[in-house]
């Protein structure tokens, strides 16, 4: 009796964990992506993005949804690939280089400040991640020629609505936020260009 329970017991426990009883779901991993249009004539320019800051309350591998006017939570299965700040520095960089049409644009401080012709500074105020609602990206930055030290500094609020509630669509709309973004930056650096020839 008492072997015949043993076994019982034994064989729903090796079934549940042939099952997956108790296990977690997977996680799944996103990455921003360049989307700009390459420029329709090349340019020369080197640029030096960096530094690119976000907001510490996004600065984690886990995305982070906003829930509410105050109140965010982290979805432990939905994470980023890779350090977010990394990410938007890198999708940056790749849409200038399309933008400005140079393949000189770095990452400072990968790159010495002094081989540049511009370099950028941008401080993301805001990362938010509404599933089926909206990504928005609010960021205050500063172009600054290095010739004469002259600056222009703006800011870049993009909000994109969204019309699915998946993550995939979630990183796609932030990833068109940068392109804007990156737009507005690349458009400054020309236009300082152009007023010095």
């Amino acid at each position: 009796m008492i072997d015949r329970l043993g076994a019982v017991i034994a064989s729903r426990t090796l079934a549940c964990l042939t099952a997956g009883c108790g296990s977690t779901p997977p996680s799944h991993f996103y990455t921003l992506a360049a989307t700009a249009t390459p420029a329709a004539t090349p340019s020369s320019l080197a640029v030096a993005v960096g530094p690119v800051s976000v907001p510490a309350v996004v600065d984690r591998p886990e995305i982070v949804v906003s829930a509410g006017p105050n109140q965010v939570w982290l979805d432990e299965f939905n994470r980023w690939a890779s350090p977010l700040q990394d990410n938007l520095s890198r999708v940056i960089v790749e849409n200038l280089t399309a933008e400005i049409g140079t393949p000189h644009v770095t990452l400072f401080p990968q790159t010495l400040s002094t081989d540049a012709d511009y370099r950028v500074a941008i401080e993301v105020q805001r990362f938010e991640s509404s599933p089926g609602e909206a990504a928005l990206i609010d960021a205050v930055w500063t172009v600054r020629r290095t010739k004469d030290g002259k600056t222009q500094t703006r800011r870049t609020t993009a909000r994109e609505p969204l019309r699915v509630k998946g993550y995939d669509a979630l990183a796609a709309a932030h990833s068109r936020a940068l392109a804007r973004l990156s737009q507005d930056i690349a458009e400054a650096v020309l236009a300082m260009d152009r007023s010095v020839q």
